[in-house]
């Protein structure tokens, strides 16, 4: 049995399922020019932006689709190999997904002196560009634990969860790396960055800690009150949540830190639309919109007293590659599902 269920995830490991069809679907404008993105992000939170770019171009009829972010890498890889008419354009959160496409020669590429402004953890081959920057965090309720409870580094949260397990047992929130794409790249971070990943993921099984798929039910369940922290949540989830219950923290020993990948596939339908729609994101007045709606954050400006050295920008490299290694990834899927599938008792 034990062999059965390592071929399922390793066979998981590699392709990941991709879901029928997205999960929501947006229309701006009313153009007569066809244009189709494909995205990751919460259609509410990105909406302003898309809806100036729309204002901005009135022969543009966009259709936005949300996906999930391995049914989205599915869709984009078998458009890709199967030479099916893609998304005019691909903005992910997965950003190892997105390495992998490019690798994969599935992008197209494009130079203008927005682009090129980009640091070179942003910009990959200019086939690949980092849009946002969106640190991980910890939340919590501000209402059920203290300023004295509440841990600010991974450290803390392991000495909370020894010393405190009833407390905390049942109410421990984190990504479902196997469902999430974001959730799988953090924990792979974790991976090579934390002493603590072990510690930690022993300490989350030791309390029944709760793996689930998504930002917004993670969230809604720490304003409720049905959990007292989550791990490794993006923070511009949080800030768009209007939940005041809720607080953040940027882990003091490190926090990783994400930038949204956008990509113009190559056999896409309206290239230069999608160029266009590039540099404005990397616009001026389109990073302020981002910035209002949590997507780009200034973490020297939220005063979070987090050192230099703390950040973790997640780059746009080929290292990510080995995150997608098939024997690799079944083995952290392993290691996960036996910490959050099992409970060593009271």
């Amino acid at each position: 049995m034990m062999l059965v269920w390592r071929m399922l995830m390793f066979l998981a490991a590699l392709f990941p399922a991709a879901a029928v069809s997205q999960e929501a679907t947006v229309h701006y404008g009313n153009g007569p020019v066809q244009f189709l993105l494909r995205s990751t992000t919460d259609n509410t939170i990105i909406r302003p932006v898309i809806e100036r770019f729309a204002e901005l171009n009135p022969q543009l009829a966009i259709t936005f689709e949300q996906w999930g972010s391995n049914a989205l890498f599915a869709q984009s890889r078998a458009d890709c190999q199967e030479g099916s008419v893609p998304a005019d354009a691909i903005l992910s959160s997965a950003v190892q997904q997105m390495v992998w496409l490019v690798n994969a020669a599935c992008a197209h590429p494009h130079r203008s002196p927005a682009a090129l402004a980009l640091p070179p953890s942003r910009r990959w081959r200019d086939e690949l560009w980092g849009i946002t920057t969106e640190p991980a965090v910890i939340v919590y309720n501000k209402q059920l634990l203290d300023g004295a409870e509440v841990p600010r580094s991974r450290f803390a949260l392991l000495d909370a969860l020894r010393a405190k397990p009833g407390l905390y047992r049942g109410r421990i929130a984190t990504y479902d790396i196997a469902a999430s794409g974001l959730g799988y790249l953090f924990a792979y971070s974790d991976s090579l960055e934390a002493t603590t990943f072990g510690a930690l993921l022993e300490s989350f099984a030791r309390v029944n800690a709760v793996a689930t798929c998504c930002s917004a039910e993670i969230i809604a369940g720490v304003a409720e009150g049905r959990f007292l922290i989550a791990y490794n949540v993006l923070g511009s989830y949080v800030a768009n949540a209007s939940a005041p219950q809720v607080g953040t923290i940027l882990p003091e020993d490190y926090t990783l830190v994400l930038s949204r990948a956008y990509m113009i596939p190559k056999t896409a339908r309206q290239k230069n639309v999608a160029a266009e729609l590039l540099d404005f994101l990397l616009s001026p007045e389109a990073q302020e919109l981002l910035a209002k709606a949590g997507l780009v954050t200034e973490i020297d400006a939220i005063d979070s007293g987090l050192s230099p050295s703390a950040r973790r920008s997640i780059p746009l490299a080929p290292s990510l590659l080995v995150a997608l290694d098939g024997n690799r990834r079944a083995l952290l899927l392993e290691f996960w599902s036996d910490a959050f599938g099992r409970s060593d008792g009271p």
